[in-house]
């Protein structure tokens, strides 16, 4: 459960991290599960930054009973987000973000809701939980975040190379306005990050990995206007606190791998970004 100082830290600057909200049992289940899974690897497209480096992601959208959905349904999770939003939620969408040593690319400064409210979701009542499969650190690209900065409201966004990024004379003005917040993550932490917070990520220059898995929640009464690439209201269905350690590899992939893409690799679907 968050506190009250939690969920007002959230509202007041457009993000909140809670270190170890995952255990380093759990933490280290997830990793050894994201390393070893050439479905989730091969599913991967592509985003290149303005310098050309890339950034790989799998993005789907419905969790089922593998491991990646004992955390996106884990009723830990969940209730926190709906503390955070003050009402029930649904799973919206889930990536795991491959930023690979040296060759890892940046995003540019975006609000999630800039390309989210193109998608229908006619309220900014969406936020997304990023939990660090690897260590997040400056040197390594980490998420980073003008605080307060949820509060200007949606900024008009526009494609810049690979990605979508927010108007930069707004940027401008917000950066002089907000601080800039770099949040370094260890394994297990969760950022919890409001759909309107101004964020974006460096490149990769170091020696290291940085994964993560981010998972974006959308309200209930927030079913998108019409359909596109990522789900419309579907009940979650929750499991326990323990189901991450619980869970065991079916010893026979049944082919209802969740990690199939919400979209084709190949095919430009107008959302030219997933994310950091």
């Amino acid at each position: 459960m968050l506190s009250e100082e939690d969920i007002q830290a959230y509202h007041q600057d457009g993000y909140l991290v809670r270190p170890g909200f995952f255990s380093p049992e759990e933490s280290k289940k997830l990793l050894d599960k994201a390393r070893s899974d050439k479905v989730l690897q091969d599913s991967a497209i592509q985003r290149n930054d303005n310098e050309g480096r890339t950034t790989k992601l799998t993005v789907w959208n419905h969790p089922v009973d593998d491991l990646y959905g004992m955390f996106s349904r884990n009723r830990r999770l969940v209730e926190a987000v709906e503390q955070l939003m003050g009402e029930s939620v649904y799973h919206y969408h889930s990536k795991i973000m491959l930023k690979e040593p040296r060759v890892g690319g940046a995003w540019e400064w975006h609000q999630d809701y800039g390309y989210w409210y193109k998608n229908g979701c006619l309220y900014p009542l969406m936020l997304s939980a990023m939990i660090a499969i690897d260590r997040a650190t400056t040197e390594n690209g980490c998420l980073q975040v003008l605080k307060g900065s949820h509060h200007i409201g949606r900024i008009n966004h526009g494609t810049t190379g690979g990605q979508m990024g927010a108007d930069m004379q707004r940027v401008d003005a917000a950066v002089s306005r907000h601080d800039l917040v770099h949040c370094e993550l260890n394994q297990g932490d969760v950022l919890f990050l409001h759909c309107n917070t101004l964020h974006r990520s460096a490149a990769n220059l170091s020696d290291y990995p940085r994964w993560s898995y981010i998972i974006a929640y959308n309200a209930v009464r927030n079913d998108p206007l019409w359909e596109h690439h990522h789900a419309s209201y579907t009940p979650i269905k929750l499991v326990p606190d323990d189901a991450v350690m619980t869970w065991k590899e079916p010893a026979v992939e049944n082919g209802g791998h969740c990690t199939k893409p919400a979209f084709n690799k190949d095919e430009d679907t107008g959302d030219r970004t997933t994310d950091d």
